[in-house]
């Protein structure tokens, strides 16, 4: 290796990003819930030296949510499965902390961490979509007391995977001894939110702790990444915006008193790949060609609260919405906002291209491998989570001709370190907080 060696993730969403990449050819027309479809894909991801994939997740639907969102897998549930298919690749998976119980969802992640081998991670999420609450019976939290939510919720589920010492349980028949009891924690949690008395029915694993991701972006959602993560996925951005947010990312991680390499940065990658740029930009006109203006304008509704677009002239100036969309999909809707009004753009050209948006990565395979590197080495990135339009074409012309040129430079492994996600991003084995207790007692 000539430089730090590049990581990536891959977004399995069924047929791809791309809200119509069901239509595409490349792909099965279920493949959201074609499970020898998923089995392949990560089958060719891992071969392929891919360090994770990740299954994104929403809990609320109607009928203009695009066709994936209609119907997909549940992402323990296909995780699962896929671990027992894989060897080495991470399993990351969406958990919503605003609808759901941290008993139950660190007793699943723990589950996925041992039948894995400790390949598990947590998308840790507060929800944005208002409309769930329609499905759990409950009211939907305010954008802050979603994170305070979430923060509670975090320490109470990593208080949870340490309920039990590596070497807790004995086992031993001889004896007739299943454990040592003085190396089980109860946790007995009482806080604002949830009352936790654990201990978690399930032993620790062989990274500790599943990995922690986190997508949120504004100012509660990085500083309780720069708290919990040990990786943070980004939206797409330009090299200098995504720079700057990652120095906040590791900002945030200090200021919690951890270290800047405690959290990777991940932004979103959607490369559009051909063996020419006539070709590249071929392959991102038959995707635009998949989607109408109707769809588009359903597609944009999502992100500000389903908020109905074809009222408007298409062609107008993008309207002016007020607060829609601001207990939701926040930073994305400001930036929609911001970036029509800055740039005088109308509602057709915003719809179109937030439903079909031109990659900043487009182009051959060498040129795609030189902008990789030069965002980590400008520190804007430390890895990318691939999200490709049309997920079969995608991921197989990035194998081939990406791939290879990143070897070429030295830049690229596909043999991932170690067993474990926290061995294949560079993190280290998750300690116990009761093992620092000890040592810390012994140090007196």
């Amino acid at each position: 290796m000539t430089g730090s060696p590049i990581r990536f993730g891959l977004m399995l969403h069924g047929a791809g990003g791309h809200m119509n990449s069901w239509k595409h050819p490349s792909g099965p027309a279920d493949a959201s819930v074609n499970l020898e479809f998923y089995i392949s894909k990560t089958r060719k991801a891992e071969a392929a030296g891919i360090a994770f994939v990740f299954v994104a997740d929403g809990l609320y639907i109607n009928e203009k949510s695009i066709p994936h969102f209609l119907n997909r897998f549940e992402p323990m549930t296909i995780l699962s499965a896929l671990a027992t298919q894989t060897q080495k690749i991470g399993l990351a998976g969406t958990i919503s902390t605003s609808y759901s119980d941290p008993f139950t969802v660190a007793r699943q992640l723990a589950s996925l961490d041992l039948i894995s081998g400790g390949r598990a991670a947590w998308n840790v999420v507060t929800t944005p979509l208002e409309g769930t609450a329609l499905n759990y019976s409950r009211p939907h939290p305010e954008h802050a007391l979603r994170y305070e939510i979430a923060d509670e919720y975090l320490e109470v589920t990593q208080g949870l995977w340490d309920s039990w010492d590596e070497d807790a349980v004995v086992r031993n028949r001889e004896t007739g001894q299943f454990f040592d009891p003085s190396k089980l924690h109860t946790l007995n949690h009482k806080g604002r939110f949830f009352q936790v008395a654990g201990p978690l029915n399930a032993p620790r694993s062989a990274q500790g702790q599943p990995v922690i991701f986190q997508a949120g972006s504004s100012d509660a959602g990085i500083d309780l990444a720069g708290k919990y993560a040990d990786g943070v996925f980004m939206n797409p951005m330009s090299r200098e915006e995504t720079a700057k947010f990652s120095a906040r990312i590791k900002d945030a991680a200090e200021a919690h008193g951890r270290a800047r390499s405690d959290v990777k940065t991940f932004p979103g990658f959607s490369p559009i790949v051909g063996r020419s740029r006539e070709e590249a930009e071929a392959k991102y006109e038959a995707i635009r060609a998949l989607i109408t203006l109707p769809e588009a304008l359903a597609y944009l509704g999502r992100y500000f609260d389903h908020h109905d677009f074809t009222q408007y002239d298409p062609d107008a100036p993008f309207p002016d919405l007020g607060e829609i969309g601001r207990n939701s999909f926040r930073s994305t809707t400001d930036r929609i906002k911001a970036e029509a009004a800055a740039q005088g753009l109308t509602l057709r050209q915003v719809a179109l291209a937030a439903a079909t948006p031109k990659p900043a990565f487009i182009g051959t395979g060498a040129e795609i491998a030189e902008k990789i590197i030069d965002w980590v080495d400008s520190g804007a990135s430390d890895g990318f989570i691939l999200s490709f339009p049309v997920s079969a074409e995608g991921l197989e012309d990035f194998v081939t001709l990406v791939i290879p040129e990143l070897e070429a430079r030295g830049r690229y492994s596909r043999d991932l370190p170690g067993q474990t996600l926290r061995d294949h991003l560079g993190l280290p084995y998750k300690e116990s907080r009761y093992k620092t207790a000890r040592l810390d007692l012994a140090a007196e």
